[in-house]
């Protein structure tokens, strides 16, 4: 990244006098809105979060009269580098998210720029609508974003793009000016065009230069349904009089701000049934292609053996490839949608039968169960991450990726442009929406090399020719932004690209608005991220191995910016981020802070710098963005490596200290000493001094300890007995919190386990580790983990299981230590044979071993822990329960998340969390039995909903036992 830009302190200072929402201006946080999904890098000027249109307005005529240019932005998640630059950038995601209006009747809503796309079509839901355009970042694309790309997605070939589904827009021009869109009549269009002021003129000029150049724009735009290169000049020829609503859409930011959009609701489709044909040639998939589209399918998705593969080989999606039979070298996932169930599974088998009947395909099942169905589409979504995350320094570009050619030739056009990156000597991942000639081919490379460089602009031209000999379009839904935009006057000739810079320079006469996207854009490979220099990263001697990627500096760089932590809904992912919406508080804000500090653009002070410190400190160490983030972005992890760094320069706090010695504590208390000490916890004076002293919140209570341990620590573990016990030996980690503050657990589970045919054996060999690990006492934690590791020894190697009942727990023998401790075979064990008392007792049911029935005793409100939910999930709680009419509570983050939530200047953030979703879920059911798993969750449930929780297995039994 350049140098750090000095911000204009005139402007700055107006915009926080004038503005009610955000501005940001120190260089962390322009840092981070320095980059997008692309594979560019600029530092704005500033950042602004307005709260409402005033703000918007204000803002721009400030930003006129200060000659800074601006940008617009939503989710931030171009992959063509339209949403960054030297600007004032307006983030509408934070406050400017409002839907204004549903009308259900007449299919339409009414909504601010910064809505999400999946935020509004939860609202719709009830009515049966929906927004139909559907990009792969829906969970946190903005409206207003998918209105400015003219984005599209899986299910375009029903629903078109996202310039159908756009009534009319209200529009803030570079000065402040405000123009309405929407259709016209002869009538009203020329009584607007006869207003003396800028509108008038604007609506008189754009009139003239349609009609002028007419035979122009039919003759030289595609015929490609996915066509989104330029201005949308063909879409002003579709009515009487133009409607410059169509002129927007897709216009990239670069000729008016949206205020406010009207879009169009269509019904939901009430029935879906997937067929996943198989063929051993990748090229024949996309000549099958011409053969499906006529049997009327909603979407039709290609996968390469590549992305098969990946997803196979990896733990987290292994179990839901069970639709892929064999080894093909591509599938196409086929989808039907309608309201009646027939029809559909009639279309099926119409392309079943063509596919037959042409020779194309040796495998075609059908699935109609929506688990099912949802298995195949998260396939197919997660596997671009896995592509992003395979180890080395080559990514998988996006550069040619958003060409679209006509289905017929479309097997011809990919053998060319595979071709073409074979005599590169290099290989292309490619994916997506085959039903309508978009392929997404990204060339592996490493632009930090100049023969790569030059291998990229071989393969750009190469792509740019063969799209304009098989009569494509150059953009078909990422855009043209920055790496696009310099071929736009080839592609549509010299008249049409005048034509553009007169419509740009009727709304943008100044060239502020986005500059450098769509006209005048710069060459391709500059202003490029600088992710590999790592000029710092010497400086951390890293404790884990990193054995999946190899570095601490490559795991930061796993993030590709496409912003899944942005979500606002679903899974766990990230729970500070849904809390403050704020970009320094999402997976990705952090992972850019660090990559700064990495790479020396943040400050001398690298990975100690303060305002570093601030992006990390909200990282509740959750792991759902190792899970959920697409490229698997352990931010926790990263997170604890760096402060094991700061640790060794600045010290330790003694709240810090508290923790590393938490077990130890537990170990000494527990016992006679208990009941003093609790009462002493207990006391406003010790919540006064611990307040004052350690920064523990007074309003918290700290966690009691035992009279009686569950176990006491083992001198020698005890053995593997070969027991007479119907189903063997399994091993329970008797971890701290069942061992010293609730061994009621530790009892229930032994009995639990007992009771369904297990001799048990406790292991009480040590801590997990998991409060050193998250708080980054990395050292101290592999070399008291690999003592506790040891300890655990003899019954991996002996075949056993070994059950915990604390998630967290479980995440650290499992996930953490197998990466921080030097014995790699042993590692390998934890990974495959440690387990939550619930997924073994799943896992032996399957397997056939265990048939004993579970019962609860009462009706379960199940809240899942993070760790449990990331890494494990929370089905086989159910699943093992006959009868069952337990819940699970469709909530993220409970907000405690180990010590965060007790620290005084985190409790309003930890209880906002808890009210996003669990809160009102227990308000809403009064009468069933809380289950929490995981210890800090109890505790925050008692602390702020006032109920107790227990954990699983203190609930459930075998049938007809009395024990």
């Amino acid at each position: 990244m350049t140098a750090p830009l000095p911000v204009a302190s005139a402007f700055a200072d107006a915009l926080r006098a004038q503005l009610r929402g955000d501005v940001l201006t120190d260089h962390l946080s322009r840092g981070l809105y320095a980059t997008d999904a692309s594979i560019y890098q600029i530092e704005p000027v500033a950042v602004v979060c307005p709260r409402d249109e005033a703000d918007v307005l204000t803002a721009l005529r400030l930003a006129a009269h200060h000659k800074v240019a601006v940008i617009p932005r939503g989710g931030g998640t171009s992959l063509a580098g339209q949403t960054i630059g030297r600007a004032l950038i307006l983030d509408f995601t934070k406050y400017y998210n409002q839907i204004l209006e549903i009308n259900a009747t007449e299919g339409w809503a009414r909504v601010q720029p910064g809505v999400v796309r999946d935020q509004l079509n939860r609202a719709a839901a009830p009515h049966g609508l929906h927004f139909a355009p559907d990009p792969a970042t829906t969970s946190r694309a903005a409206v207003g974003g998918m209105i400015a790309n003219n984005s599209s997605g899986t299910r375009s070939i029903r629903y078109g793009k996202t310039i159908d589904h756009t009534l009319s827009l209200r529009i803030a021009l570079d000065d402040g000016t405000v123009l309405e869109t929407g259709p016209q009549t002869t009538d009203s269009y020329a009584a607007l065009a006869e207003r003396g002021d800028r509108i008038g003129h604007i609506y008189r000029q754009v009139n003239s230069l349609i009609a002028l150049h007419r035979d122009e724009i039919r003759a030289r735009y595609p015929r490609t349904m996915r066509r989104v290169s330029g201005y949308a000049l063909d879409e002003l020829l579709e009515t009487e009089v133009p409607d410059l609503t169509k002129l927007f859409c897709g216009s990239e930011g670069t000729l008016g701000v949206i205020l406010e959009a009207k879009v169009k609701l269509v019904p939901l489709p009430r029935r879906q049934a997937m067929c996943v044909a198989h063929f051993d040639d990748f090229i024949e998939a996309l000549h099958a292609v011409a053969v499906i589209v006529p049997q009327y399918p909603s979407a039709v998705e290609i996968l390469d053996r590549e992305v098969m593969q990946l997803t196979r080989n990896n733990r987290e999606t292994a179990k839901q490839t069970h639709f892929i039979d064999g080894d093909p070298a591509a599938v196409l996932l086929i989808e039907y949608s309608g309201a009646d169930e027939a029809d559909i599974l009639a279309q099926a088998e119409a392309t079943r039968r063509a596919l037959e009947a042409a020779g194309m395909g040796y495998a075609y099942p059908l699935f109609t169960e929506q688990e099912a169905i949802k298995d195949i589409w998260e396939v197919r979504q997660k596997g671009l991450g896995l592509l992003m995350s395979k180890p080395g320094t080559r990514r998988p570009l996006a550069f040619v990726e958003d060409t679209a050619v006509p289905v017929e030739v479309l097997g011809d056009y990919m053998a060319e442009v595979l071709a073409l990156c074979e005599r590169e000597d290099t290989y292309a991942a490619a994916y997506a929406h085959a039903s309508v000639g978009v392929i997404h081919v990204r060339p592996f490379l490493d632009l930090h090399l100049p023969e790569e460089r030059a291998k990229f602009e071989r393969i750009q031209e190469g792509t740019f020719r063969l799209v304009q000999k098989y009569g494509g379009s150059w953009s078909s839904e990422h855009g043209d932004g920055r790496v696009r935009s310099p071929f736009i006057e080839r592609f549509y000739g010299s008249e049409i690209y005048g034509v553009f810079r007169k419509i740009k320079e009727l709304f943008d006469p100044g060239y502020r608005l986005n500059p450098g996207n769509i006209i005048d854009a710069p060459p391709v490979l500059t202003e490029l991220r600088d992710d590999h220099s790592a000029r710092l990263a010497n400086e951390l001697q890293a404790v884990y191995h990193y054995r999946n990627t190899g570095s601490f500096a490559n795991e930061v760089q796993l993030c590709t910016g496409i912003g899944a932590c942005r979500k606002l809904e679903g899974g766990t992912m990230c729970p500070t981020f849904r809390a403050t919406r704020e970009e320094e508080h999402s997976t990705r804000g952090r992972a850019n802070a660090l990559r700064l500090a990495l790479n020396g653009d943040l400050s001398t002070a690298g990975l100690t710098d303060e305002r570093l410190h601030e992006a990390l400190d909200l990282c509740i160490s959750c792991k759902a963005c190792k899970t959920e983030c697409p490229s698997n972005v352990d931010m926790a992890r990263l997170k604890s490596e760096v402060w094991q760094h700061r640790y060794q320069t600045v010290g330790v706090p003694l709240r810090d200290r508290l923790v590393r010695q938490s077990s130890q504590m537990a170990r000494l208390i527990a016992g006679p000493l208990a009941p003093v000490v609790n009462w002493v916890q207990g006391t406003g004076l010790f919540k006064w001094v611990m307040e004052r002293m350690a920064g523990i919140d007074a309003r918290r209570e700290l966690p009691k300890y035992a009279r009686r341990a569950f176990a006491p620590r083992s001198v020698s573990p005890e053995a593997p007995n070969g027991t007479t016990a119907p189903l063997g030996e399994v091993v329970l980690f008797a971890d701290t919190y069942l061992n010293y503050h609730e061994p009621q657990v530790g009892i229930a589970a032994k009995k639990l386990l007992q009771a369904c045919g297990y001799e048990v054996i406790v292991a009480s060999v040590g801590c997990c580790q998991r409060p050193r690990i998250s708080h980054g006492f990395l050292e101290v934690a592999k070399k008291e983990g690999t003592k506790t590791v040891e300890g655990l020894r003899s019954y991996l190697e002996a075949g056993l299981s070994v059950v915990c009942c604390e998630p967290s727990c479980a995440s650290a023998l499992q996930d953490d230590l197998p990466d921080l401790i030097d014995d790699t075979a042993l590692a390998e064990r934890l990974r495959t044979q440690v387990l939550l008392v619930d997924q073994f007792l799943y896992k032996e049911k399957l397997a056939g071993r265990m048939t004993t029935r579970l019962q609860a005793s009462d009706p379960l409100l199940i809240h899942g822990h993070c760790h449990q939910k990331a890494l494990y999930g929370t089905g086989a709680m159910q699943a093992l329960l006959a009868d069952d009419d337990s819940e699970v509570i469709e909530a993220g983050c409970c907000g405690m998340a180990g010590s965060f939530g007790y620290e005084r200047e985190h409790f309003e953030l930890s209880r906002t969390i808890a009210e996003e979703q669990l809160l009102p879920a227990l308000r809403n059911s009064p009468g069933k039995t809380v289950v929490a798993c995981g210890f800090s969750c109890r505790h925050q449930i008692k602390d702020l909903a006032g109920r107790k929780a227990r954990h699983w297995v203190e609930c459930v039994r075998p049938f007809d036992y009395n024990g």
